[in-house]
């Protein structure tokens, strides 16, 4: 059981508030919803929880450990955020076998059968990233938050430029994902799909966590 915690959390830039006193608790088997308009602070909370960037006030703790002082990252994560960058001269596998590489926990056969789960056939593997079109770069990057099965996936807007089939392929992921057992927290425009796949949805306001709805979604 992964627990991501959070209590009082803040964050300021350059002297702004963009992340105001938000306390949340995430679990395993769950899948958490955010919702906000563009500037709500859905993606700083994110950046913040994958350690991408420190709390100015409050603490972040992975399973009882300190972000930032214990662990200067979750342990086991994996992150879409908006507009993933990979090498243009990398093939879509070369750019995940290099991301691989850092930890090196998962082989090549492992690497191709999450493209092929994505979506991303033989053809488009071995195909460099600079001749993707957008939605072959967004199922890349969701390739890249999963491959490594990892406790805690945090996915940004992750049916953007997205299809029907590829929003009906996020839906199947972030069901899997949640099945597996990690921690899963969404944002997503759609408040269809959000209120389709999330156990509960934390609402932001200017930086601020303004309601949580729970058990929105249908058994």
């Amino acid at each position: 059981m992964t627990i991501v915690e959070l209590k009082n959390v803040s964050k300021k830039i350059r002297g702004v508030t963009v992340i105001d006193d938000i306390s949340m608790t995430l679990s395993s088997d769950r899948v958490a919803g955010l919702r906000g308009i563009n500037g709500s602070g859905k993606t700083m909370l994110m950046r913040l929880i994958a350690g991408l960037i420190l709390p100015t006030g409050g603490t972040i703790k992975i399973d009882d450990k300190l972000l930032g002082k214990e662990i200067t990252f979750p342990e086991s994560i994996g992150i879409l955020l908006e507009n993933p960058a990979f090498l243009d001269s990398y093939s879509g596998f070369q750019n995940l076998k290099m991301l691989a590489s850092i930890r090196d926990q998962i082989d090549d056969d492992q690497i191709n059968q999450t493209l092929k789960f994505v979506g991303l056939n033989e053809e488009s593997a071995k195909k460099k990233y600079k001749k993707y079109s957008l939605g072959m770069k967004q199922r890349l990057g969701i390739a890249g938050a999963i491959m490594e099965q990892p406790d805690i996936v945090i996915l940004d807007e992750p049916t953007n430029s997205l299809d029907t089939s590829g929003v009906e392929l996020v839906k199947e992921i972030v069901r899997h994902e949640k099945e597996r057992g990690a921690v899963v927290i969404i944002a997503c425009h759609d408040a269809d799909i959000l209120d389709e796949l999330a156990d509960e949805i934390y609402y932001l306001e200017e930086g601020t966590l303004v309601k949580t709805t729970r058990e929105v979604k249908q058994a």
